[in-house]
């Protein structure tokens, strides 16, 4: 049951399996999704997400769903649902970008979303309520790019549309 005082906190929720949402196992799954696997020569990591990304079509949706397992994992913990939102984004940004042929792959390499979500999974295990507004800020920010994103051809077209009528009346 949450806490009457902060109901943002939410209690770790238990069930079958928690030993298996581990620190270790979670760093572990992390680890072995974004940067399991080196390119020689160079400081780039890797992962299976990468890899299973790259089968057009249904690969990042694969890796995508294998990226939930850290999602249920923060939900079994008590993480509050600002957090869950702003880690389900995380992941829904690398499927979505991640299916763009190459520049979505190479996306996929510099976002690794499996590492960032663990890191707000154990943030929030460390330090419950402190950060919940950087996941607000993160979103807010998220929700105006994508606005101005979306309404800059709405813009653009209006203009054009004004310059044509002023074309014709004069």
């Amino acid at each position: 049951m949450p806490s009457r005082s902060h109901p943002e906190i939410l209690e770790p929720r238990s069930g079958p399996g928690g030993r298996a949402f581990s620190n270790e196992n979670l760093d572990l799954l992390a680890h072995v999704l974004d940067d399991w696997l080196r390119i020689p020569g160079t400081s780039v990591r890797f992962g299976l997400d990468a890899i299973i990304g790259l089968v057009p079509g249904i690969g990042d949706v694969l890796a995508g769903l294998a990226s939930c397992i850290l999602l249920v994992a923060a939900w079994f913990r008590g993480v509050p649902y600002i957090t869950l939102l702003r880690m389900a984004v995380n992941v829904g940004l690398e499927v979505m970008v991640g299916a763009i042929p190459l520049a979505g792959d190479l996306f996929v390499l510099a976002w690794k979303a499996n590492r960032r979500n663990y890191k707000l999974l154990t943030r929030h295990m460390e330090q419950p309520r402190r950060h919940t507004w950087k996941d607000w800020g993160f979103l807010l920010a998220l929700w105006v790019g994508i606005f101005t994103i979306l309404m800059l051809p709405l813009l653009v077209l209006a203009w054009l549309i004004l310059l044509l009528l002023r074309h014709h009346a004069g």
